[in-house]
């Protein structure tokens, strides 16, 4: 398993099974503020790259969630629906969004790693 991130603040984890976890990164909610809401995709439903597949509303703003890849979604954590400051307190683990199946796994290819994605934090 390997995590990616894009240039928007989310994070995918992909799975050994043409499967992948997607969320918001530790700064995507540090910039947020407390999540009191979130919008989560529909089961099923098929999104295209950088397609708005949720919403997270904090206390400070809106942000849509975007879709890191092509795929299908094939399971949405309904723990964050019921608390969504899980989004906040474990962005990374308890607080993913969705899990999706990946339709074109070369578009992981350009996403950051760790490293790369430090290094652009470094610029904002």
């Amino acid at each position: 398993m390997s995590i990616k991130y894009t240039p928007d603040h989310e994070w995918i984890e992909v799975h050994g099974d043409g499967t992948a976890t997607v969320g918001i990164t530790v700064h995507a909610q540090d910039a947020l503020g407390d999540v009191v809401f979130v919008d989560l995709p529909e089961v099923g439903k098929t999104y295209a790259e950088k397609e708005v597949a949720g919403v997270v509303e904090s206390v400070k703003a809106a942000a849509d969630v975007y879709m890191p890849v092509d795929g299908e979604i094939t399971e949405v954590n309904e723990s964050l629906r019921d608390d969504p400051s899980l989004a906040n307190s474990d962005p990374l683990k308890a607080g993913w969004f969705f899990k999706v199946k990946l339709s074109n796994p070369a578009q992981l290819d350009p996403l950051m790693d760790a490293t790369a994605y430090d290094a652009l934090l470094k610029t904002l």
